[in-house]
This record gives structure tokens, C-alpha cells and sequence, in this order.
């Protein structure tokens, strides 16, 4: 946030969708519901450090100028090592001149890799993180220091873990850490939030660290999900204006990569979030208020109880909407299932199961083109007490808010089927689900005409 502005940043690829050449684009936004385009921000230099592409970082607001950090790419150097150079704009974002060289030359001894800065600023100085792996088998966020963004000094690792079970699921926080974010928190208690990285696969998913640090070091417990769902990525966070935080993260691809290449646009951002560590120790997110400006027309608002066999219509849906609903059940599984063709042989359902204390949402019926992925995904649900979500459905993505406990899960899906999509009540055999739910067809967010000459984005990630 700077001078009266949010400024967003992406990946961006100008000659197509795939993940190559990056550039960074740029949005700008007074209000998070009205963006403008502005200039490339950052582009690759051909006989430059970065020859190769601008990847991950962030910027801070310096005064009058804006410091944009990011992690150098070029093929001559080992892929997993991208180090840290910036860009300065002194014109609101309109435009950034880079540094030039390296910022930080020198690598710390023993990392396999190295890459995604995050600065932020910490009393009258600065701090900040890169993601890396060590030769001893550790994942970490490496700490810097700087007194005015310029010189840096290296403070050892943050945090350093070997793989671990991410909340007690079958995924490790892995090898190495990408994207590392930092979320102070006024009594002490912060959260570390990355992006899990293992080799051959490389991306996996993002874990959050919550904890307190120690001259240097972040103590903290068991790593837990930042996100329940297979298609977050790359989380960016924002010091907000209002003593609050917001959090962007970045939702790539659930399909063939030729369908969107053919397409000609791959990735979005989520929505914006409110994120902080509660009373409990836990970290929540929910929709960033502004959001509430964005619901249109009241589309559905319907209540009730059901115990079967036979679904209850609840009303139709436009093909982006923000859904409100408090769900109690007795036992079995019962939630809700949005029906994207008329015949209802695609939908994607969001129910409780309440022998196993999860929220599910399944999305191996939400596509009936099979370059789709499927599956069904989980995240904890206390079943003994009414159930209060959030769901805001763009078109292809789904961001599923268990307003209960604060938790998020997001996943992409490509219904086939037009407008009006349904939504119906479900319930097992034996099972009773008292249901009230509201739902409100989104207005777009209005996207400005550039004041100056913007390329359209092709390929979006924090």
C-alpha cells in the first residue's frame, strides 16, 4: 500500500501462457474494488542479471518511492539458485529502474536453494526472508537485516526444518521453501507462512508456522495447512492501511496445460484475505471486507430442513456468486451441490461429513471435459455444532470459507455448462441437515482504462 494505493503485482509472461519469460505486471487499486492497469513493472534485462526472468518478491512502500525485490533468474546460473536484486520507482509504480547488479552477491554457504525475497519493515529498520534448502537436508527462511534497504547483513536461518507432515496430513513441508511471508503479531506470537517445494515434483502446497521469535529465530510448533486445497500457491501478503493484513495468493491451473495455452491465460489471484492469528493460536482468513460491495443481486435465500431421499432446490446462481450459509446436521453426509448443466451430470458438491469431522469438497463430477483433474479434498470441521460458511465462486475457481473456524480451501474446476447454475440441499440416507443459505451474483470488479500504455496479462501468480 502505497500513497493512497494498493499495488498488486504478478508473474507475467507477454508472449503466452506458460510459465516462461517473467515479467512482472501490475494493478493498482484505491479501494480493492476498482484496479488499474499500470506498465510492465519489471522486465528482463537480455545482458542483465535477470536475463532470464523476474521472478518472485515483493515491494515496500520507502517514503516516496516504491522498492520492488526479486529474485534474479538466468539459465548460465543453477535454476535453484535466484539471487536477490531490486527496482526503485519514484512515480507512484508507473515506472522502476532497476539496480542493475545483485543486491546480495553472495550466497550463504551450504544452500541447494535460494530464492523469493520478502522485505518488510520492522521499527526504524528493515528485515528479510529467502526461501531456501540446505545441503543438510533442511528447508528454511534464510533472515537479512538493513538499516535502509541498501546493505544487507545476513542473520542466519529464520526457521529451518526437515520435511515434516503439514497438520498431520500425508503432505511434507518438503525439501525447500519458496515465497516465505512473515505476519508479526502484536503480543508476540507471528506466523510463518511458505510454499512447500520437493523434488521431482517441485510445488506442492502452503504451511504456516505459527510461533514467537527469539533473537533472531522463529520458535514454533507442528507445521499447519494455510490452505486446505490443491490449487493455492505463492501466498503474498500486504500491510494494510486499519492495523490489518491482507493476503493474496495464487491459484494456477487445474487442466491440461494445451487447454490453457489455447485459451491464452493461465493462473488468477484469490481473493484478497483478511489474515491473523487468533486468540487461540490459530491462523484464519476471510474475504476482505471491501468484498461486500461486490454482491449484486440476492439471488437465493432459502431454509429449512431436510432428512431425503430427495434434494431440495434452493435456487439458481450466475456463474460468478458469494454464498452464505449455516448448516447443522445430525450424522452421515449432507451439504450443499451446485448443478452446472441442466441434467445435473456436472456439479461440484461441498458437504459435512460428520463421522470424520471434515468438511469435503469434491470436484470429481464438476467437469465433463476430461482434461479437468478431479478429486476431493478435506480440511477439519467441528460437525457438533451448526456450520457457518463462505463460498465465492469465479467461474473457475471456488474459495470455500469455513467461517467456524477461520480455514480456507481453494480449488479450481471448468464447468461446461451455462448460466443459470442451481444449487440444491443434499443429505445421506438417515441423515437430517437444517440449512439456511443466501447467495448474491458478483458485480465484476471494474478494471480502469490505463492511463498509460499497459500490456493485458496472460498469466497471473503473486
Amino acid at each position: 500500500f502505497h500513497d493512497g494505493y494498493y499495488h498488486v503485482c504478478y508473474q507475467y509472461n507477454p508472449s503466452g501462457a506458460t510459465h516462461a519469460n517473467m515479467h512482472w505486471g501490475h494493478f493498482r487499486s484505491p479501494d480493492l474494488l476498482t484496479w488499474e492497469p499500470l506498465p510492465i513493472a519489471l522486465s528482463p534485462n537480455p545482458d542483465g542479471v535477470d536475463a532470464d526472468g523476474c521472478f518472485s518478491g515483493n515491494a515496500v512502500s520507502d517514503g516516496d518511492r516504491l522498492v520492488a525485490f526479486y529474485s534474479a533468474h538466468r539459465e548460465d546460473r543453477s535454476f535453484q539458485h535466484q539471487p536477490v536484486t531490486c527496482a526503485v520507482s519514484h512515480d507512484g509504480g508507473n515506472s522502476f529502474r532497476p539496480r542493475g547488479e545483485l543486491l546480495i552477491p553472495e550466497l550463504p554457504e551450504g544452500c541447494t536453494m535460494y530464492r523469493d525475497p520478502y522485505v518488510w519493515q520492522d521499527d526504524d529498520g528493515w528485515r528479510m526472508l529467502v526461501g531456501a534448502a540446505l545441503a543438510d537436508g533442511r528447508a528454511a527462511a534464510l533472515l537479512y537485516d538493513s538499516p535502509g534497504l541498501e546493505t544487507w547483513t545476513y542473520r542466519g536461518p529464520f526457521a529451518a526444518r526437515r520435511p515434516e507432515p503439514i497438520g498431520g496430513a500425508d503432505l511434507l513441508t518438503g525439501e525447500g521453501w519458496e515465497c516465505p511471508q512473515y505476519l508479526p503479531a502484536a503480543d508476540g506470537r507471528g506466523a510463518l507462512l511458505f510454499s512447500t517445494w520437493t523434488e521431482p515434483t517441485g510445488p506442492q502446497r502452503v504451511a504456516a508456522l505459527i510461533g514467537e521469535e527469539h533473537d533472531g529465530h522463529f520458535e514454533a510448533g507442528p507445521a499447519v495447512p494455510a490452505d486446505h486445497g490443491p490449487d493455492c500457491y505463492a501466498p503474498a501478503l500486504l500491510r494494510a492501511p486499519g492495523n490489518r493484513w491482507l493476503l493474496w495468493g495464487w491459484s494456477w491451473e487445474a487442466r491440461d496445460e494445451a487447454w490453457a495455452v489455447a485459451d491464452g491465460w493461465a493462473g488468477v489471484l484469490t481473493l484478497p484475505r483478511e489474515i491473523h492469528i487468533h486468540d487461540d493460536g490459530t491462523l484464519r482468513q476471510q474475504p476482505a471486507t471491501e468484498l461486500l460491495a461486490l454482491r449484486g443481486e440476492h439471488a437465493v435465500h432459502a431454509e429449512g430442513v431436510t432428512d431425503g431421499p430427495q434434494p431440495v432446490d434452493l435456487g439458481t446462481v450466475g456463474r460468478a456468486f458469494d454464498l452464505a450459509a449455516r448448516l447443522e446436521q445430525t450424522a452421515g453426509n449432507a451439504g450443499l451441490r451446485l448443478l452446472t448443466t441442466p441434467d445435473g451430470s456436472e456439479y461440484l458438491d461441498i458437504r459435512l461429513d460428520a463421522d470424520a469431522g471434515e468438511l469435503v469438497v469434491d470436484r470429481d463430477h464438476a467437469s465433463l471435459d476430461r482434461r479437468a483433474r478431479g478429486g476431493s479434498h478435506r480440511m477439519p470441521c467441528p460437525t457438533d455444532r451448526p456450520v457457518y460458511l463462505r463460498v465465492i465462486v469465479d467461474h473457475s475457481i471456488a474459495e470455500i470459507f469455513l467461517t467456524t473456524t477461520g480455514q480456507v480451501l481453494t480449488l479450481r474446476f471448468y464447468p461446461t455448462g451455462q448460466s443459470p447454475w442451481r444449487l440444491q440441499a443434499r443429505t445421506a440416507p438417515g441423515t437430517r441437515l437444517g440449512f439456511a443459505v443466501d447467495a448474491w451474483d458478483l458485480h465484476p470488479l471494474l478494471i480502469k482504462e490505463p492511463s498509460t500504455s499497459a500490456a493485458e496479462p496472460a498469466q497471473t501468480s503473486p
